[in-house]
């Protein structure tokens, strides 16, 4: 990482000829070497975790939670959702196989809240970016609101809010039926490869938006803004970070370079993971989705939930790290 940063600073400093200390030339600096380093990560971890499931594909994971009981069921699904990194548009699918396959709702829930919230490429770019205790928070974070909040939407006993078109749905896809196909190494190895580079050709542009507002941040925005509306002298910082995060769409690695800018100017760490994971898991976008296979009240149930738990989890991770 240290080619890549040495990379940008020559590019801008030495190359365009810029001065250091120029917000501009700051935000440029920023912008190339995290632009370079993420993508670099995303390709390798990407084609890893693709080898990793053509071995363990969706069909094999409805089929080993379907009729779990609720607690360790949702562990199970939170810890299944952390290394399968299933984009929004993922969502309703997932949601009617793993309901059509006989998992109950709570912990479908914990797996689809598990899988955006945490996930492998958000891990490996966190550490890269503020290194194993923070990224260790991240994930613990993430996965005890996984399990907490589909364990409590278990007991609520919600299944009459799902749409009825969900139950009767049919479901085919290819990775159901991938399974069923001895394939080699190399094989394997080149599906991942396929599969990397349609999941950068999916994020890229949401990558590079995410870096280049994280650039702009860390150039231009001054810190006393940050201070003012999410520092630490601000009581209502976190719920305010929940707040900001619903508009917003982005995955983890799109969200990542915002919230290293973000903490560089004074946010707190718990609010900067809180606004991460309300981008990831609260984004309108997402809840559209999920509208179409949830009725109202199962959807503002679920809203609810997360971002009560979101602010606790905030509240509590700031005044530890304080």
């Amino acid at each position: 990482m240290g080619v890549l940063e040495d990379f940008g600073a020559w590019v801008v400093y030495s190359l365009i000829g810029m001065s250091r200390g120029d917000p501009l030339a700051e935000a440029l600096d920023f912008f190339i070497y995290d632009t370079l380093k993420i993508f670099l990560l995303l390709f390798f971890i990407t084609f890893f975790v693709g080898i990793l499931r053509t071995y363990v594909t969706p069909e094999r994971i409805r089929d080993f939670l379907a009729h779990r009981k609720y607690g360790m069921g949702n562990v199970l699904a939170a810890l299944f959702g952390i290394p399968t990194p299933f984009c929004t548009c993922s969502v309703i699918p997932l949601f009617m196989g793993f309901i059509r396959a006989g998992v109950p709702l709570g912990v479908t829930f914990s797996f689809l809240i598990a899988s955006p919230v945490i996930n492998e490429v958000a891990i490996v770019m966190l550490l890269g970016l503020v290194g194993w205790k923070i990224t260790a928070l991240y994930i613990g974070i993430g996965f005890i609101i996984a399990v907490v909040v589909g364990f409590v939407l278990g007991l609520l006993h919600l299944e009459d809010q799902i749409e009825e078109f969900v139950l009767t749905s049919k479901i085919s896809t290819v990775a159901e039926n991938s399974g069923k196909e001895v394939l080699s190494l190399s094989k394997r190895a080149s599906l991942a490869f396929e599969e990397s580079k349609e999941i950068i050709k999916q994020v890229w542009l949401y990558i590079v938006a995410g870096i280049g507002i994280g650039a702009f941040i860390h150039g231009y925005v001054p810190q006393d803004f940050f201070l003012e509306y999410a520092g630490p002298q601000n009581p209502f910082a976190v719920p305010v970070a929940v707040l900001i995060g619903i508009p917003l769409y982005s995955n983890a690695a799109g969200t990542i370079p915002i919230i290293q800018a973000l903490m560089a100017k004074g946010m707190a760490v718990g609010t900067a993971l809180v606004l991460m994971m309300s981008i990831t898991a609260l984004s309108f976008p997402q809840l559209l989705i999920l509208r179409k296979v949830v009725k109202p009240k199962l959807l503002a149930i679920l809203v609810g939930i997360l971002a009560i738990s979101f602010i606790l989890i905030g509240y509590l991770f700031n005044y530890l790290l304080q």
